[in-house]
């Protein structure tokens, strides 16, 4: 099944006169259950692809099609309505809510879902459990390393159980330990759950992880090369 999919996606940014064409025609297709990773120079497209993919941002042209539905032309508002549950996220700088424990920030998404305190409560301990953090629970993020954060970062996306994951620049702000045990657990999570989980990097070290590596150079796919069993 294809989960999310670019048909040439062009996307131009204007700032007065000046255009920056930060994508050029991509076609892309990412199927259920793949771990990919968008890797490239900075300003190659890789954020701005993984934008369009998240249904965050539309393309200037083309088309974006999330479980074969065209939601290029949707408003902002009924974007995020399709991508709640869908969709979950992995940022750069972790994202979580300062004053709420790691519990907490991964419940937030299930309490937004309307799921009840029985629901919440094992969802969360399941997720605890899986990135290694059951013992953290009560734990603020400024109690928690950069690692950690990360992990809570990653159960909380998982929290709704949707059927994609995005992870912009993931290891970004991890040592080479860190970012190792991240990229282990997105990846078993993946082979557990069957979750698809696309990556967009510039860090070397998330490679060897993927199935798939697709390349961006300039804003255009310049090698999409698929992998089987562990590259590491």
């Amino acid at each position: 099944m294809i989960v999310i999919e670019l048909q040439d996606a062009t996307r131009v940014y204007k700032i007065g006169e000046m255009e920056t064409h930060a994508l050029r025609g991509v076609n892309l297709t990412i199927e259920d259950g793949e771990f990919t990773a968008l890797v490239g120079p900075s300003g190659s497209g890789k954020t701005t692809a993984l934008q369009l993919m998240g249904c965050l941002d539309r393309p200037t042209s083309g088309r974006v099609l999330l479980q074969g539905e065209d939601v290029t032309k949707l408003s902002a508002n009924k974007r995020a309505d399709l991508r709640r549950g869908t969709i979950g996220f992995v940022f750069q700088f972790f994202a979580l809510i300062p004053g709420l424990s790691a519990y907490e920030n991964i419940e937030l998404p299930l309490l937004l879902s309307g799921a009840n305190g029985k629901q919440r409560k094992a969802r969360v301990a399941e997720l605890l459990e899986a990135v290694g953090l059951s013992e953290r629970a009560k734990h603020r993020p400024d109690q928690m390393s950069g690692g950690e954060q990360q992990r809570v970062a990653v159960a909380r996306a998982l929290a709704t159980e949707p059927i994609l994951i995005l992870a912009d620049e993931p290891t970004a702000n991890l040592d080479t330990e860190n970012g190792r045990q991240v990229m282990e657990i997105m990846l078993r999570l993946n082979e557990e759950t069957g979750t698809t989980f696309v990556c967009a990097t510039h860090d070397p070290r998330v490679i060897p992880f993927a199935r798939r590596v697709v390349e961006l150079r300039d804003g255009k796919v310049a090698d999409d090369k698929q992998y089987e069993g562990d590259t590491r």
